[in-house]
C-alpha cells in the first residue's frame, strides 16, 4: 500500500480523535477533516440544531453521506464523529479505504474531558457519565471491527499518540 493511505481515527467524542487527528496531518502534510464539523459547515448549523430538527436518525443518515464523500479523497486524516461506526456500510468504507485507529479511552476520562461542552447532544441527559458507559460498552466492539490499530489513550498525551501512530504508519506503509 502506498504512502498516501487515508488515515482515520474512530473513538467517542473527547477521546481526541480531532486533536491527534489535526497533529498527525500537520506532520503528514497532508489535509485533516472532522466529519461533524464538515457536516456543520455544509448545513450551517451546529449539530445539536441537526439533531434538534432531524434527530439522531437525520445526524447519522448526514454522517453517513458526509464519511462517503470523504473516504472518495487521497491522503487525507480524517477524524470521524463518535457514532460514526453505528453504520455498517460506513464501517466497511473506513475499514476498506484508510488506515483506522481506534482511540480507546475510559469513560470516566471521556466525562472529564466533555463535561462542560454543551455541543454533545447525547450527553445532555440526567446522568452523562453512565451515558458515557452506556455508550462505550455499546460501540467498543463495532470501533474494535473496523480498527486496524487500537490505542489505549486513556494515559497517553496528544503528542505521545501521534508519534507512536507516526512509527506504526511509516513500518505499516513505508514508500
Amino acid at each position: 500500500m502506498d504512502n498516501r493511505r487515508n488515515i482515520y481515527l474512530v473513538g467517542l467524542m473527547g477521546a481526541g480523535k480531532t486533536t491527534v487527528g489535526r497533529q498527525l496531518a500537520r506532520r503528514l502534510g497532508r489535509v485533516f477533516f472532522d466529519s461533524d464539523h464538515e457536516i456543520v459547515a455544509r448545513t450551517g448549523v451546529a449539530v445539536p440544531t441537526i439533531f434538534e430538527i432531524e434527530g439522531e436518525d437525520g445526524f447519522r443518515r448526514r454522517e453517513a453521506q458526509t464519511i462517503a464523500e470523504l473516504t472518495e479523497l487521497d491522503g487525507i486524516v480524517m477524524a470521524t464523529g463518535g457514532g460514526a461506526v453505528l453504520n455498517a456500510e460506513t464501517r466497511k468504507r473506513l475499514h476498506e479505504s484508510g488506515w483506522v485507529v481506534y482511540l480507546n479511552v475510559p469513560p470516566a476520562l471521556l466525562f472529564e474531558r466533555t463535561k462542560h461542552d454543551k455541543n454533545r447532544p447525547l450527553l445532555q441527559v440526567e446522568n452523562p457519565l453512565a451515558r458515557l458507559e452506556e455508550l462505550h460498552a455499546s460501540r467498543d466492539p463495532l470501533y474494535r471491527e473496523v480498527a486496524h490499530l487500537t490505542v489505549e489513550g486513556g494515559h497517553l498525551v496528544a503528542a505521545g499518540i501521534v508519534q507512536y501512530l507516526l512509527r506504526e504508519y511509516s513500518r505499516l506503509y513505508k514508500s
